[in-house]
């Protein structure tokens, strides 16, 4: 028996429980193909050097499949080291027993953020002087060391101390009581890009930065540079160790680079039809009649609207997949719902499973064909998926 609680607070109570209760499933939910993952993880070891390791990049809920679940799995299958954005994710791992290696990869800048980052035993990048000084200042208070990334900005004009400043910096945080160095990194700005120009400039001042360092007797610490799009495309871009997050769940930063190897989408959406209904021609549907029937129609009602990452902006754009066929979505997407045209599949029936994203048969949807669709990226379709679809577990 279900208890008072609802099918949703079940679902957000436990969005990293892969192993609800069927109940669940009645609307719509986001299954995790566990095999996927591992063979993404393995794939992406493959093009390693022998010395370089994987830090699995798992901020905005492991990309909106899960955090911890994708976490221990990618551990598991080989991943050396994890990357979240935010502080409150790297807790959330430790919470559920990760003991891994975790890269903040946000700025931290207080000492109530930095006395919680040494607490819970995660990896600050510290990406100027200024913010090296004030976590000296609070690790001796507390008497507490902490292992510390540092960043540089060597072209994307995010966060980081400039390229040209590193030996100052190194040097800095180099003798500083109560931290570390436990890696120096930068990040690529174009490197899904075909045209190299400025991703090999990147590298150059990355470089020019190691030369330096060596130059000045210090002691190099692990470095980094590449993400998922340079980890595919350059080994020389390695480094000690890769920073991998869209490759992990099987889409590729750009269509030039699915030569490279063979990545499996690890994230299917599907929902169910609440509702079939036979409207005449000349019937509007749904809200502003951005679609009006021009001959007598099966329209399907289904569980699944913006509210839970589906796009309103795909309205009369979307296709979906029922028994393997292409459906085409009609009217406008409303906030818990989206209707079909099910004209051409014969004896639809309530509670029938709408995939849309996934494979169904011969047929396939990806969040790319969305991105395409919206002009936008696959990262952030990804993302958008919220909370109340739960992450079911496919373990095969």
């Amino acid at each position: 028996m279900l208890s008072k609680e609802s099918a949703y607070e079940i679902a957000k109570r436990n969005r990293h429980d892969y192993h609800l209760s069927e109940i669940i499933r009645q609307r719509a939910w986001i299954e995790i193909h566990a095999e996927a993952l591992i063979h993404n993880v393995k794939e992406i070891k493959r093009l390693l050097l022998p010395k370089t390791s994987l830090m699995a990049v798992v901020k905005a809920d492991a990309y909106g499949h899960g955090a911890i679940k994708v976490a221990q799995i990618a551990l598991q299958a080989g991943a050396n080291s994890l990357a979240t954005a935010t502080l409150t994710e790297g807790i959330e791992l430790r919470e559920a027993g990760i003991t891994a290696p975790i890269l903040i990869l946000g700025a931290i800048n207080t000492p109530k953020e930095i006395a919680v980052i040494a607490r819970w035993q995660l990896q600050p990048t510290l990406c100027n002087p200024q913010q090296a000084l004030v976590f000296s200042d609070t690790l001796s208070q507390l008497e507490e060391s902490l292992p510390v990334h540092l960043k540089l900005d060597t072209g994307m004009s995010r966060l980081g101390t400039p390229w040209h400043q590193a030996r100052e910096f190194v040097g800095l945080v180099s003798g500083l009581p109560y931290l570390k160095i436990a890696s120096l990194y930068s990040h690529l700005a174009t490197a899904d890009n075909p045209d190299t120009e400025v991703m090999q400039k990147q590298h150059q001042r990355f470089e020019k930065v190691i030369s330096q360092l060596k130059t000045h007797l210090f002691k190099l610490p692990p470095l980094h540079l590449a993400n998922s799009a340079a980890t595919l495309i350059n080994p020389n871009l390695h480094y000690d160790l890769v920073r991998v997050g869209l490759a992990l769940y099987g889409l590729y930063p750009a269509p030039h680079l699915r030569l490279i190897t063979t990545l499996k989408p690890v994230l299917q959406v599907k929902a169910k039809i609440t509702q079939v209904k036979t409207i005449p021609p000349g019937t509007g549907v749904s809200y502003g009649y951005q679609f009006v029937s021009d001959r007598p129609m099966s329209i399907a009602v289904v569980g699944i609207g913006y509210a839970d990452g589906v796009p309103r902006n795909l309205s009369n754009r979307l296709e979906v997949l029922i028994r393997g066929k292409r459906v085409r979505q009609i009217g406008a997407i409303t906030m818990d719902q989206l209707m079909l045209d099910v004209s051409s599949i014969t004896d639809i029936q309530v509670g029938e499973i709408v995939t849309l994203i996934g494979k169904d048969r011969t047929e396939e949807i990806t969040a790319d064909d969305w991105a395409n669709a919206l002009g936008t990226i696959s990262w952030e379709i990804l993302c958008g998926f919220k909370y109340r679809l739960p992450r079911i577990l496919i373990d095969s």
